[in-house]
């Protein structure tokens, strides 16, 4: 049995043909038809979220956002996230300016930012790093103080809450991705989050051409989804509590069978917090220890993932670089073990002791 490091959850055959049998009906197929719309209600709904869009995927959403806030110059950035939140940047022709991580979260170090800060920074753009909150306190007086829009990678953080409102809330603008690899997906697909409704009209615009009737009243770009993608969407978000139940039994099992003598876990300091279970990475004390036991795994058809190498800042097209010495050190020795809704525990027993017998 080959065991990767994450499997989509695909909801019952019958209850996405509903949706197909729809589209079949209406043939509308695309252009903000009447499942994509409904999709977005009920995502609003359920996440409780204003100036809410959706669009082709997570990495267009950022693309989105930089552009509808007109930024240019540097964006200050995490190194350790995925590469999306990098060449995000670089596609609007933005610079990156790197600030290195906190070592128990993983996101960017609050504490490091402001003597980043130049005439040239119009934003700052921070990853929500495995669905752990950001400090969006200091970011914000960060914000406030140099009046510079926040931008929040939220790729990870779908369900996640913090002081009981939906992690996505926070920022000017948040995105989310909804890849069929997230906790919840449309296979393909991702959204956007705006505090302005004017911000929202603008982006609404711009996915779909910048067309609007007979007129085309800005640069726009093609951003939209398909009802297919929204029809799965819409069989998936009945199950999202159920989805987040199985991923906490999963983790709740690594966390009493690893041995974390010499592993650690990254953790939120935040009290009110709820999580969605999206990762489980562990870090070795060497990069060396690291490739020992992806290398005894694999021999037993097990495919973890170096949830997220390399360190960004290190990327062969960053020019000027500059050292991160955390994030390169975590990215070089970090690991995502496989974590989905029907990993069966005994695969998760298994895991952890051929873990625990080789660190």
């Amino acid at each position: 049995m080959r065991v990767n490091v994450t499997k989509s959850f695909l909801p019952p055959r019958e209850e996405y043909q509903k949706y197909l049998d729809i589209i079949w009906k209406s043939t509308w197929l695309t252009n903000n038809g009447p499942l994509l719309v409904e999709l977005e209600e009920k995502l609003s709904d359920f996440l409780g979220l204003e100036n809410f869009l959706f669009v082709s995927n997570g990495t267009i959403a950022i693309q989105l956002a930089i552009q509808a806030l007109e930024l240019d110059g540097e964006i200050i950035t995490t190194p350790y996230s995925y590469c999306a939140t990098t060449t995000a940047i670089l596609w609007e022709n933005c610079k990156p300016v790197f600030v290195d991580i906190n070592e128990h979260d993983l996101n960017i170090n609050t504490d490091l930012i402001e003597a980043h800060i130049t005439a040239k920074t119009s934003a700052i753009l921070a990853t929500h790093v495995y669905g752990n909150p950001c400090n969006v306190d200091a970011l914000k007086t960060i914000s406030v103080k140099y009046n510079i829009p926040i931008i929040y990678d939220a790729a990870h953080a779908f369900g996640v809450k913090l002081n009981g409102k939906s992690l996505l809330s926070y920022g000017d603008v948040s995105t989310c991705s909804f890849h069929s690899t997230k906790v919840f997906h449309t296979i393909e697909g991702g959204a956007v989050v705006l505090k302005n409704k004017d911000l929202k009209d603008k982006i609404a615009l711009t996915r779909s051409f910048g067309h609007k009737g007979d007129h085309y009243k800005l640069v726009g770009i093609n951003a939209k989804n398909s009802e297919f993608h929204a029809a799965m969407g819409l069989a998936n978000l009945p199950h999202i509590s159920s989805i987040i139940a199985a991923r906490k039994e999963r983790t709740e099992a690594y966390d009493k069978q690893l041995n974390f003598e010499r592993i650690r876990k990254p953790y939120s300091r935040e009290v009110d917090f709820i999580y969605n279970y999206s990762y489980y990475p562990i870090i070795f004390e060497s990069h060396e220890k690291l490739m020992e036991v992806i290398a005894i795994l694999n021999e037993s058809e097990i495919y973890p993932r170096r949830y997220f190498y390399p360190s960004l800042n290190t990327l062969e097209y960053i020019e000027n670089k500059v050292s991160c010495p955390v994030s390169e050190h975590v990215a070089s020795c970090v690991l995502s073990l496989p974590l989905y809704t029907d990993l069966p525990l005994e695969i998760v027993h298994q895991i952890s002791n051929l873990i625990n017998v080789t660190v």
